[in-house]
């Protein structure tokens, strides 16, 4: 490890203090962190000096002596850009504070757009987000469906049009300011890391324009050797057919689960028990992906993320009935299945997760 290396751990392990703890004295911190009093003042005198810590007045201890200073993070110092690329036929963006609350939205519609003219209306989102902030930006976070290297190049989103397209580098180049890009079920999976009540190994399943799942075990973001762990939106769920999807099989999960075709599913379905059966299908094939996985990774927790109308209750309940009917009830019996409490700016705040993380070292 270089001296850079170090000194960067610690700047992160004083910000992840202020940002989970909150008020901190100096000496509050070295307690907490185990580094040196000269350390932490010489790490709090830099953090200062860059506006993410502020000094919020002395505590009062009621005893002798002189009162010990509070510090925190620059909570109101600075906003955080977030953008969800998962819906159909929009893109949603938010402006975010340091706490990964939604200060201001703006959206626009891609109107059936892919390829270069999808990206264009990206790059005019984000513009417009960025020229709505009068103080400093951390950075942009944008959560993308598809598969999304490390370097921020979606490798291949095929309800967009995209691939190979570095986003990264071209929102940085449009914007002049920091980047990071993730997948959305990865960028979901981090808002209820973060965010939310995930507790444990857990993964999320994200149902918009595709279906895709972020894994959180152990703490950290699986990506897998390819950057497609939980890509199982384009798995074949069956041996029985199903409709064509987008890439080319059919009976991908995403044929029958996708915001779109359920959608369109429902408002075709002739009665509400025609309805119920559209949903408790798509609940089975949901289940049916998620068995081998739950059964592979021990899990404690799937969290379902998506439109509530159209997955919470029939949708849901058959998704459990089939996966515990597919598994061991001795090892996977108390797995809990819920809806995301994080609703439909999930992936947005998991954005501004990306950037806490990418850039201050917090989560």
């Amino acid at each position: 490890m270089l001296p850079e290396h170090a000194r960067r751990h610690n700047r992160s392990l004083v910000l992840q203090n202020l940002y989970r703890g909150g008020l901190q004295s100096r000496a509050d911190l070295a307690r907490e962190t185990g580094l040196t009093r000269v350390t932490i003042s010489d790490l709090v005198a830099e953090l200062i000096a860059d506006g993410l810590v502020v000094e919020t007045g002395q505590r009062d201890e009621g005893r002798p002596g002189k009162p010990a200073i509070l510090l925190d993070i620059n909570r109101e110092g600075y906003r955080i850009i977030g953008v969800d690329l998962s819906d159909a036929g929009v893109f949603r963006g938010a402006v975010l504070d340091i706490d990964g609350q939604v200060v201001t939205r703006s959206e626009l519609a891609t109107d059936g757009a892919e390829g270069a003219e999808v990206t264009a209306i990206l790059v005019q989102l984000v513009r417009d987000l960025v020229a709505s902030v009068d103080i400093p930006i951390l950075g942009i976070g944008i959560g993308s469906p598809g598969i999304v290297d490390l370097a921020g190049t979606v490798l291949s989103a095929p309800n967009l049009g995209w691939t190979d397209v570095a986003l990264q580098g071209i929102l940085e180049a449009a914007t002049d300011l920091p980047v990071l890009v993730a997948n959305d079920a990865n960028a979901a999976a981090l808002a209820e890391h973060s965010f939310g009540d995930a507790m444990g190994d857990f993964m999320v399943i994200r149902v918009g324009r595709g279906v895709g799942a972020g894994l959180i075990l152990g703490g950290r973001p699986v990506y897998g050797s390819r950057f497609a762990a939980g890509e199982l939106g384009h798995v074949v769920v069956g041996t029985d057919g199903g409709d064509l999807c987008v890439c080319g099989k059919h009976g991908c999960l995403e044929t029958w689960l996708s915001v779109p075709r359920l959608t369109a599913g429902l408002a075709a379905a002739s009665d509400a028990d025609a309805r119920d059966a559209l949903l408790r299908t798509a609940g089975e094939r949901l289940g049916i992906a998620l068995a081998p996985v739950v059964g592979a990774l021990n899990l404690d927790e799937v969290v379902i993320s998506g439109p509530v109308e159209l997955l919470d209750g029939p949708l849901t309940q058959a998704a459990i009935e089939t996966f515990r009917a597919r598994t061991m009830a001795e090892f996977h019996g108390d797995l809990t299945v819920r809806m995301s409490h994080l609703g439909q700016d999930i992936v947005m705040r998991g954005a501004a997760a990306m950037v806490l993380s990418g850039r201050l070292g917090v989560s």
